[in-house]
């Protein structure tokens, strides 16, 4: 899907690693919300409190997933999942374009 139709986005950015990471939340009318944002390059961890679909829709990265003792690569036009109330680290090696969904 490249378009979403009929959602509410909220002005204020979310902001993340002084500026590395940015976003806009998006809300729809079942209730479900989705971020999409931009990544810098450089070495993030994040923490989740519900499971996230994470899609790439441009850039490249490594992933180290919870539980797992491998980076992986993911580039433009893949995507991973992360279980709730974990953490994940990524290496954004090109400035990545992504779409979070809330599962």
């Amino acid at each position: 899907m490249s378009e979403f139709n009929n959602v509410t986005v909220v002005k204020e950015a979310n902001v993340y690693f002084d500026g590395g990471v940015t976003s806009r939340t998006i809300f729809f009318a079942d209730g479900s919300r989705k971020t999409l944002g931009i990544m810098m390059p450089g070495e993030y961890t994040f923490n989740t409190g519900s499971a996230e679909l994470m899609e790439i829709m441009s850039g490249e990265m490594t992933v180290l997933l919870p539980g797992s003792p491998d980076w992986v690569t993911i580039k433009g036009g893949e995507a991973f999942e992360v279980p709730e109330n974990s953490s994940f680290k990524l290496k954004v090696t090109a400035v990545s374009d992504y779409c979070c969904s809330f599962l």
